[in-house]
């Protein structure tokens, strides 16, 4: 015998969609004027591009970032995790020929 859940059997229950309206959902995303960007905020920003909260020129200008860079971060976050969105470690996820000459290590 299998029990139902009675908060989903009452009859006339329905479902309600709660919509956040986009300046909500914008103040969720980190603050136009960050400077020290973790892994987390890194990705919160390239899954509202992906989403569709944000175009990807839209997250470049709020951001004040190259597209370069914000292109960079979805490579990463593709290939590695939200590992690879880690600053001091970027030697380890990226190869030799894709660093900037500031990041060269001896290998």
């Amino acid at each position: 015998m299998t029990q139902q859940n009675p908060a989903f059997t009452a009859p006339g229950d329905q479902v309600k969609i709660v919509r956040i309206s986009r300046e909500k959902e914008l103040e969720r995303l980190p603050a136009p004027d960050t400077q020290r960007w973790v892994t987390r905020r890194k990705a919160q920003v390239v899954a509202a591009v992906r989403s569709g909260l944000l175009t990807f020129n839209e997250a470049c200008e709020r951001y004040r970032l190259s597209e370069e860079e914000f292109q960079s971060w979805m490579n990463l976050l593709d290939r590695h995790g939200v590992r690879g969105l880690r600053a001091t470690r970027m030697q380890e996820y990226r190869p030799a020929d894709e660093r900037h000459p500031s990041e060269a290590v001896a290998e």
